[in-house]
């Protein structure tokens, strides 16, 4: 079996991609049509939780109140009832925020919940528009508190996948990089992604972004398996032309790191699935 969980039914500009273009039975089907070309058995779609209003709620940063224009449980709807896609979110990890976010979550159908970590404080880590390396930290600070962040958001609970987990290199050597050897700032996470049980993504995004590799590093992945973590496999996909990106050689990377299962997930119940 392959997956693709981490996969939006838009791209991410609110102006031209409203609920009422993007949360449509046509683009559901379009979407499927195209995994079932790809050999992708199980498919699902994981919105930003930012582009819902009730998200507001939890974050006022700049992105989100510009974005926030969709109502979530209308997104739950259309996914539960006009399409056959596994009903997931991206919801964002906001230190002093997560009883908030829990709140949100809760008491809403999802068959999974993906847990990212995009900002540090205001910061950007993947957007040049609120790049972090514009606030003069040093990359020694920035990846360590990303890792510690990491591991605080993998034992919260409130996540079955943790996304893009090294989503801290996105820009690789355009910007400032550590001196320190990389399985340093693993390691801050580790312990608590291994006692979370956390199913961990390997994302293709990686491939289509300045860093030019997969979500996680080779070491790390090596680190995630070595835990016992269970492994989920993703494209992080915004169109149809993203899905199953680059599943050639992430197949291949797992088998080279000894993955022979991938989590599948329904109703927020996990099993593991042989890679097919």
């Amino acid at each position: 079996m392959l997956t693709d969980y981490h996969v939006h039914l838009r791209v991410d500009d609110p102006q031209s991609t409203p609920a009422a273009s993007a949360f449509t039975a046509a683009n559901a089907e379009r979407y499927r049509e195209v995994a079932d070309d790809r050999g992708i058995e199980e498919l699902g779609v994981a919105e930003h939780v930012y582009r819902f209003t009730q998200a507001l709620g939890v974050w006022n940063h700049p992105l989100w109140v510009e974005s926030a224009h969709d109502d979530i449980d209308e997104y739950v709807r259309f996914v539960r009832e006009e399409t056959d896609l596994r009903l997931g979110i991206e919801a964002d990890f906001i230190p002093g925020r997560e009883e908030r976010m829990r709140t949100l979550l809760e008491g809403r159908d999802w068959d999974y919940v993906v847990g990212s970590i995009h900002f540090l404080s205001d910061g950007a880590l993947d957007y040049d528009r609120f790049d972090v390396w514009n606030s003069g930290r040093s990359p020694d600070h920035v990846w360590s508190t990303y890792f510690e962040w990491l591991g605080e958001l993998a034992v919260t609970g409130m996540y079955d996948i943790l996304a893009h987990p090294d989503l801290v290199k996105h820009w690789g050597r355009e910007r400032p990089w550590p001196e320190k050897d990389l399985r340093f700032y693993y390691d801050i996470a580790m312990e608590r992604i291994a006692e979370s049980g956390i199913a961990v993504e390997v994302s293709t995004a990686g491939l289509r972004k300045p860093v030019g590799e997969i979500y996680p590093s080779s070491a790390f992945l090596e680190m995630i398996v070595d835990a016992g973590n269970p492994i989920a496999l993703s494209s992080d996909a915004h169109t149809t032309e993203h899905l199953g990106f680059g599943y050639d050689e992430a197949v291949k990377f797992l088998a080279d790191h000894g993955v022979t299962e991938l989590a599948v997930f329904d109703g927020r119940q996990r099993r593991l699935e042989p890679i097919g």
